[in-house]
């Protein structure tokens, strides 16, 4: 557990209902959603790579070749196994709202509504949604969709970032040359993890919590 900011009561508050919702029986109606973002630089060798073989590393050159950025939406639902990845050219309020729509429509499917736990980038909030779809549509998603906020400089309470470790350290840490290699890569890897029904242990509680922060009350 850190902070680099201060732990005030707002700092508290949103902690503790992060975990309250983590320690919540698991109900697939209403699974809680981790979500985040990670920006990621497509870079392409120029020169072909010596491949691996027993005993001896892979070997490639230093030099290579800017192919721009992408950005990657994660989603996970840690205590039913599943997830979801989506590569997008931009992080923008409108690319929020439609991957909102995306877990609505396409991947929780049989949720009745998704309590998303996120960080408080300037496009994760309702308004995004509002601005980006007529009303009916907006008040559809919404009323599928309820969001739980970090607190300010602790986004290490999004169990997303942990799974957003796990996938630099499978698939996407590497150089990726391309938007549609990316995006193959990201669904190869998030396939087999779902097909694996991988699950993350979250093992911070509120006892932890209170135990840490003792200190810091009056």
């Amino acid at each position: 557990m850190w902070c680099i900011n201060e732990i005030d009561e707002e700092y508290r508050n949103r902690m503790y209902d992060v975990l309250d919702l983590y320690e919540k029986e698991y109900d697939p109606f209403y699974p809680v959603i981790c979500f985040d973002e990670k920006h990621k630089k497509l870079i392409e060798d120029v020169r072909e790579r010596i491949p691996i073989k027993p005993g001896k590393p892979e070997k490639y050159d230093y030099e290579y070749k800017r192919n721009g950025t992408a950005n990657i939406f994660v989603a996970v639902d840690f205590k039913g196994g599943k997830r979801d990845v989506t590569v997008t050219d931009r992080r923008t309020k409108k690319d929020f709202a439609h991957y909102m729509k995306h877990l609505v429509d396409d991947v929780f499917t049989d949720a009745h509504k998704l309590i998303i736990v996120l960080d408080n980038l300037n496009t994760h909030f309702k308004k995004s949604i509002i601005d980006t779809f007529e009303k009916e549509e907006a008040t559809r998603l919404l009323n599928k969709l309820e969001f739980h906020y970090t607190p300010k400089h602790a986004s290490w309470l999004n169990i997303a970032e942990i799974e957003i470790n796990v996938m630099d350290m499978e698939c996407t840490g590497g150089r990726m040359k391309n938007k549609d290699y990316l995006m193959k890569e990201t669904m190869a890897w998030c396939s087999d993890r779902n097909e694996k029904n991988s699950k993350i242990n979250w093992n911070f509680t509120k006892k932890k919590a209170d135990k840490k922060l003792s200190k810091y009350y009056i």
